[in-house]
């Protein structure tokens, strides 16, 4: 007879207490975690153990909930569990949809000149959305458009939203940004060994980042919003909160503005009557 295989309680979650952390987070900001994300979890909650000097990982899910430690580590789960990944012009065509249809028509749509134009990344992660519209809407002032605008970058990690803040990226990950916008937006390091860049101050001041949860009842964010980028976030929902999440959104978007989602999420119109669809992954209020 084999002899039993005995689960490791310091690196292992035990089943009560993975399925614990999974109701959890599906509660706080809609992202299942099906039993195949179980050691990803493992992995990325271990570091939070060892800093809180736990002796493994069912211990801390122990005292999550005990005497309000929930309350001031709630922020550290999410930011452990959430996925940001992201890159500068990440799905290029938006950001050319973006220059060559979507600013002419609402700069007419607008009526008037030196329009001010709102631009949200709702699920901003490190920022570099958020600065790639930026960097997009600069180069067209700069060629004759006239216009003013802001950008506002959120998301429910604190940790991402400090890089953001920041706007300190390594060099390599320039590798999709136009060799002209490298040159123009981004300050090299004094110490080059470091292989570091940052955003110019200039873009910096056009953009802000706020923490909010996309799962929030409302969303403290204006109402007459030009375009919104939700992309790569909403296919961790399920379908229900999908639709809620896409109705908020377009209730923050002026008539006649965008939502631009992922490529695999092209399909989230169909639950949101009055959206119409302009391209696959473009859709217009």
């Amino acid at each position: 007879m084999m002899p039993a295989v005995v689960q490791d309680t310091a690196v292992h979650l035990s089943d009560r207490h993975f399925r614990t952390i999974a109701e959890l987070i599906e509660g706080q900001v809609g992202i299942k975690l099906p039993p195949g994300k179980r050691l990803m979890l493992e992995g990325r909650l271990h570091k939070r153990v060892r800093a809180l000097n736990y002796s493994g990982l069912n211990e801390y899910v122990d005292n999550l909930f005990e005497a309000d430690h929930l309350d001031t580590e709630l922020t550290h789960l999410i930011d452990v569990v959430t996925t940001n990944k992201t890159d500068f012009f990440r799905e290029p065509q938006h950001f050319t949809f973006m220059r060559e249809v979507a600013i002419p028509a609402l700069l007419k749509l607008h009526g008037r000149r030196n329009a001010n134009l709102k631009i949200w990344s709702s699920a901003s992660s490190t920022g570099m959305e958020a600065y790639t519209a930026a960097m997009v809407l600069d180069d067209m002032t700069r060629n004759g458009s006239r216009f003013q605008y802001r950008i506002l970058g959120t998301d429910i990690s604190t940790a991402v939203l400090r890089l953001a803040r920041t706007a300190i990226y390594t060099r390599d990950v320039l590798a999709p940004v136009p060799e002209q916008f490298v040159k123009r937006y981004f300050l090299s390091s004094r110490d080059r060994s470091r292989g570091e860049v940052r955003v110019v101050p200039e873009l910096r001041r056009m953009t802000h980042f706020m923490r909010m949860n996309l799962m929030d009842a409302s969303y403290p964010v204006d109402k007459d919003v030009d375009i919104i980028f939700c992309r790569n976030v909403l296919i961790y929902f399920e379908r229900e909160t999908q639709r809620k999440v896409i109705e908020q959104l377009c209730s923050h978007l002026r008539p006649g503005g965008y939502l631009l989602v992922g490529h695999s999420e092209s399909m989230i119109h169909s639950a949101v009557p009055g959206l119409k669809q302009v391209q696959p992954t473009i859709f217009k209020v």
